[in-house]
Parts: structure tokens; C-alpha cells; sequence
């Protein structure tokens, strides 16, 4: 598998906070990374940060060989990178399949709408309702769901079960079963790190806005110490 994205020695600002101090990874094509770590240790940080939102950083972001840094946030998602924030963004007085229908097709391939149904059942049922009346689960598939649409070549999810139900949260894990055997490339920012696992190939550790370590999932059970000390859990 050829590298997607590479960051090396990104730093990142907010005003005159330093919040990212030097962090790296990198992820291979078709593979799904998870970030894990406490609230405020700059997890949010380091996506908005690759994906051009927050443009007071330093250091390298490539993307299939790009550089990343100088690209516009408009030109981001032409470049093939998705992004999901934890706050969704979903347009609440359209309709499901309405949202589905807006975002323009600006890389490779976006899923049809068939395709969609087919991974989202729920989305099909409820395809005529507005935002406001879908519960937060059928919100969270929506805005993934939009972003599979475009054709982009990574996915990146900030927090997609937070105050999920258990049921929800198993179908996310489905979904994202299901976009990783079709190769997709994901960057997954969760506390849940149990259901990480189950779709994650290899996990980053966040501390204090530093990556604090790395690991294959393989490897997850003999780093569970450093994970109760570094989360509290």
C-alpha cells in the first residue's frame, strides 16, 4: 500500500495558544487510523489543521505527494479528502435525500444514491424527512453519507458515535466495515476506543497536542497500561 498522507512536524495555533507541538503520522492507502486521547489534547486540532480550516500551522502535510499547506480549504476536497466534523453540518430544513443531493461530485467516483440506501437503510426510509427530524444517529449517517457522495479518497470522522445509541454505534462500525473492504482511507478521531478497534488497523496516542505513541491494533491488549494512564480509563 502507497502512503495517502504524511504530516511531519505539524504545529498549529489558535490566536497565540500553541496547541500542536510537532506531531506526525501517516497514513497507506486503504488503510483506517484512529487518534485516540483525553478531551482538549488537540485531536480536533490536528484535522482541522490537515484539512485547512485552522491556517495558523507549520510543518508538512502531503496528501498522494501534495502539498497540502498552501491549498485553499476550498480546494481541499477537490484533492479528494472528506471531512466530518463532530457537529455533523447537515442542512436541517432540506430533506435527506435533498442534502444527499447537493454536494457536487469532486473526486473519483462519489457512491449513487442506491449505493447510499443500500449502506444506509435508515437514510432510505426517512429519505423525505428534513434534518430536524432525524435523531442523532440518522444525522451522523447523513453527513457521512453526503461526504461518500463526492468521490473523495479519504474520509476523516471526528467523533462519529459520541452520544450514539448502542445500536447506532454498531451500525457506524458496519458502515465503516463496509467502506474499508471497498479500500476507502480513513482518519477517525474516537474515544471509544473498543469500538475503534474493531475497524481500526493502527492507532495514534494524543497527549498535551504530541503524539505520546503508536501502535498496531495487533498490539493493542499489551498496550492497555500505557492507555489507562494516558486516558483514565
Amino acid at each position: 500500500m502507497g502512503e495517502m498522507l504524511h504530516v511531519r512536524d505539524l504545529n498549529a495555533w489558535y490566536g497565540e495558544s500553541h496547541v500542536l507541538h510537532g506531531v506526525d503520522l501517516s497514513i497507506s492507502d486503504g488503510e483506517v487510523v484512529t487518534i485516540l486521547g483525553r478531551n482538549g489534547v488537540g485531536k480536533t486540532t490536528t484535522l482541522r489543521a490537515i484539512v485547512g480550516i485552522l491556517r495558523q500551522r507549520k510543518g508538512h502535510i502531503s496528501f498522494k505527494g501534495r502539498d497540502m499547506i498552501p491549498v485553499p480549504l476550498h480546494r481541499t476536497a477537490r484533492y479528494g479528502i472528506g471531512y466530518v466534523p463532530e457537529e455533523r453540518g447537515i442542512f436541517s430544513t432540506l430533506t435527506v435525500e435533498e442534502n444527499l443531493l447537493l454536494p457536487p461530485v469532486v473526486a473519483g467516483d462519489g457512491m449513487s444514491l442506491d449505493e447510499i440506501y443500500a449502506l444506509f437503510p435508515n437514510l432510505h426510509e426517512r429519505k423525505t424527512s428534513p434534518g430536524t427530524k432525524l435523531s442523532g444517529g440518522e444525522q451522523q449517517m447523513l453527513a457521512i453519507a453526503r461526504i461518500l457522495r463526492t468521490g473523495v479518497d479519504m474520509l476523516i470522522l471526528d467523533e462519529p458515535t459520541e452520544g450514539l445509541a448502542p445500536v447506532i454505534v454498531q451500525r457506524i462500525g458496519e458502515v465503516l466495515k463496509a467502506l474499508k473492504e471497498r479500500g476507502m482511507t480513513i482518519l477517525l478521531v474516537e474515544q471509544n476506543f473498543r469500538f475503534a478497534s474493531k475497524v481500526t488497523d493502527h492507532f495514534y496516542l494524543m497527549d498535551h497536542g504530541e503524539v505520546v505513541g503508536q501502535f498496531p491494533v495487533q498490539e493493542l491488549p499489551d498496550q492497555m497500561p500505557m492507555l489507562n494512564r494516558v486516558l483514565g480509563v
